[in-house]
């Protein structure tokens, strides 16, 4: 069986896991080579953690021991959030309490997946590039494998999040400018320490493997419900829950466990759309936008790597792509703490847009959505 797991979509070149490689040779990004996988989420096993689907993630062929060493090393439990009504008195709306995390936030599920992985391909430094979140549970799990870890954040971070993932003794490393001097500093620093062979880039974006952690997050409903709701709303800056939503879709389709797709309901912020912008004209690729300013800074991506896979997927599905209205964000916050939940701006986003939506007559049926953000991260 071969150990190449990375392949090049543009190309059809492959890379090992041991090999680090984060972006293909000819500059394209690279996807997981295909597997099929082994499992049943109705029987997924006593694992309390995300790591009980681990029958849904790659083979990790050539590597087995050591993967399975490494997830046992790394993980903390993260994962079954609750699934609840947002309101006790309407069940229509569901919520999943996906800040009930280690770091507070939902990209524990793709950290610890993603950090695994970099255990057992031997990396002894991680670098990462995030605006907060992603860094924080990055550089938890790297405290948790005995990683070095920099995480490369703009200037503007929240000092909450700056102070967690320092907390964790990984060192931050704040860029001046947009997200995207921040993502162009971290590739720069990971592409020298991959020549050395000293760095694993464990990007949220780059790497592929960090959606076998966040499409748990489907697998979690489905077990919890006993199936899916009508309507499933995703944040979506760089893509980070929508792909991972994607593939698990895809996987309970294969596996012949759902007979047709949920709605899936993608959210941008409404000042920096380039997703939206694309979907609604019809194109398959998003433009860079400028990011005209928004509270929701968790999915303020002008320039999404990813956007044209993330308008393939939600295609696909037959979903659609919305923005959530800027002045409905805190109104949406302060509904979500008048019911007991305490989340940052960003994650107010699907709310927001759900809210908006259902003024207008739309009918979800039954929907569920993250509540991806704890408000203690926020300034």
């Amino acid at each position: 069986m071969s150990d190449d797991m990375y392949v090049c979509p543009a190309c059809g070149a492959t890379y090992s896991l041991s090999s680090m490689a984060f972006r293909c040779r000819c500059g394209g990004l690279l996807d997981l080579a295909p597997f099929e996988p082994r499992f049943d989420p109705r029987s997924a096993g006593g694992e309390r953690s995300i790591f009980r689907y681990v029958a849904a993630m790659p083979p990790f062929a050539g590597a087995e021991r050591a993967w399975e060493s490494a997830r046992r090393r790394v993980t903390m439990g993260e994962g079954l959030t609750p699934t609840v009504p947002f309101d006790p008195a309407d069940p229509e709306l569901l919520v999943k309490v996906d800040y009930a995390m280690p770091t507070l936030s939902f990209k524990d599920r793709g950290a610890a997946v993603l950090v695994a992985a970099a255990l057992a391909a031997g990396a002894r430094m991680l670098i990462q590039d995030s605006s907060g979140n992603a860094g924080a549970a990055v550089a938890a799990y790297a405290a948790r494998a005995g990683l070095g870890c920099d995480i490369y954040a703009p200037a503007s971070t929240s000092p909450r999040k700056v102070a967690q993932i320092e907390a964790y003794g990984a060192r931050a490393v704040l860029v001046p400018g947009s997200r995207e001097d921040t993502a162009a500093a971290a590739l720069d620093a990971a592409e020298r320490g991959a020549r050395d062979g000293s760095a694993f880039y464990a990007s949220h974006v780059y790497n592929p493997l960090f959606y076998q952690g966040t499409k748990t997050y489907v697998y979690e409903l489905y077990e919890s419900l006993g199936g899916l709701p009508d309507t499933l709303y995703v944040p979506l800056g760089n893509g980070t829950l929508l792909l991972g939503a994607y593939y698990a879709l895809k996987d309970l389709r294969s596996l012949g466990l759902i007979g047709s797709y949920p709605r899936l309901v993608a959210v941008q912020a409404e000042r920096c759309a380039p997703v939206y912008r694309a979907y609604a004209a019809g194109r398959n690729a998003a433009e860079p936008v400028r990011n005209e300013g928004t509270e929701a800074e968790g999915i303020a991506i002008a320039a999404p790597l990813r956007g044209g896979q993330a308008l393939t997927a939600v295609r696909e599905l037959g979903g659609e792509v919305v923005t959530a209205p800027e002045a409905g964000l805190k109104p949406a916050k302060e509904a979500a703490a008048a019911r007991g939940f305490y989340i940052e701006t960003t994650s107010a986003a699907c709310l927001a847009a759900y809210l908006e939506r259902k003024a207008r007559g739309v009918d979800d049926g039954r929907a569920a959505l993250p509540l991806c953000g704890s408000g203690l991260k926020s300034a």
